[in-house]
């Protein structure tokens, strides 16, 4: 086997004659080896050249091989070091491998053995770098996403709170012309004002759903345990009343607890019962059905519904903000509460999805990730 010239291999033996022997024969290998009989002269060496690896004898007088790994690792933490030992001192070479060794040789060498073990060696100290550059990718790429975050977040928090002055003037001037100038108005003119209402009260939702979702990124997450069945129980009862007026039927099996932020929780079976009750309403018989599978490592609830349904080929624009996949003249809606309700399982480490067919109704499911002592094998 030949390797690059340029793999410095750097030997440290205080037996000189081994010590020559093993850098000629790794020569004559391809490598370049650099040796020497002293621990302290070898380290002084690597604080003026790179090397790629470090052979040390375990046993030596003035400083043995566990100590000299120690101190090379702290001049470079990229070094793969091997120890050398013979058949004795084995149980101590197991000890130089808990202090960092990457592995180790047996005196008196045998090349077949050797090349092996400095290939590998090479292969862990190319992983060791690429994983360093990788790490720092990732940090850089997440410092680069923190910022874009809260620059979007800053912006959105920014326009909500700006459009919202002159919003509240157009709605307020709308009604005073309707209310003080009815009659120069005529029937056409208050249908018109009623109209531009109606518009600018659909864009105060709009930007509250925006100042919503920006704000969801900046929310400390407050965690504990949730009793979701009595979470959606009284969510149901909150809705009596719409329920009632749809003729809305609505079961669900036993939901177990969970682990999460209870406000942000509810806020998902907000967006969802809402949903269902909506595109469910224009059915003749609406119903709606909530429950909960379990799996190993999470529990994953569903709402399913009969409603309106959706186009499957469409999934992509589903979850997306301001998205809406029906006529707002049928099923009113900002098109923010489903990007609502994927932020949050994403906060709590889950993921949603859904399944629908046009006029045949929506399942949505979100699952919740279980905390490590309540898992399942």
């Amino acid at each position: 086997m030949t390797v690059e010239p340029s793999v410095r291999i750097l030997i440290v033996d205080d037996e000189a004659a081994q010590m020559k022997a093993l850098c000629d024969t790794l020569r004559d290998h391809g490598y370049e080896p650099v040796g020497f009989s002293s621990g302290q002269a070898a380290l002084a060496a690597l604080r003026e050249t790179k090397f790629h690896l470090l052979l040390s004898d375990l046993m030596m007088p003035e400083m043995d091989g566990i100590a000299l790994l120690q101190a090379a690792v702290k001049t470079d933490p990229y070094l793969v070091s091997i120890i050398m030992t013979g058949q004795g001192t084995i149980p101590t070479a197991v000890e130089a491998l808990k202090a960092g060794a990457f592995d180790y040789i047996l005196k008196p060498f045998k090349l077949s053995f050797v090349l092996p073990v400095l290939s590998r060696a090479l292969a862990m100290r190319q992983l060791r770098l690429e994983n360093v550059e990788l790490e720092q990718r990732v940090r850089e790429r997440s410092a680069e996403l923190e910022i874009a975050n809260k620059e979007l977040e800053a912006f959105a928090h920014s326009v909500s709170h700006d459009l919202r002055s002159p919003l509240a003037a157009i709605d307020g001037f709308a009604q005073i012309l309707d209310e003080d100038f009815r009659d120069p108005l005529g029937d056409d003119g208050h249908r018109f004002v009623t109209m531009m209402r109606r518009e600018a009260k659909r864009m105060n939702q709009l930007i509250e759903g925006l100042l919503a979702f920006s704000l969801l990124g900046r929310r400390a997450m407050n965690f504990g345990e949730i009793d979701m069945e009595m979470l959606v129980d009284d969510l149901i009862f909150a809705q009596h009343t719409e329920v009632a007026q749809t003729k809305t039927s609505i079961r669900h099996a036993s939901l177990p607890k969970i682990w999460g932020d209870s406000t942000l929780l509810r806020q998902v079976w907000i967006n969802l019962i809402s949903n269902a009750l909506k595109y469910s309403s224009k059915r003749q018989s609406p119903m709606i059905e909530i429950g909960c599978r379990a799996e190993p490592l999470r529990d994953v609830f569903y709402i399913k519904d009969n409603g309106a349904g959706f186009d499957m080929s469409n999934y992509d624009k589903l979850f997306g903000v301001f998205h809406r996949l029906h006529n707002a003249e049928d099923f009113p809606g900002t098109g923010i509460g489903l990007s609502l309700v994927q932020r949050i399982i994403m906060r709590h480490g889950g993921t949603v999805w859904a399944e629908g067919v046009v006029d045949a109704g929506a399942t949505f499911y979100f699952s919740i990730p279980r905390k490590e002592s309540d898992r399942s094998d």
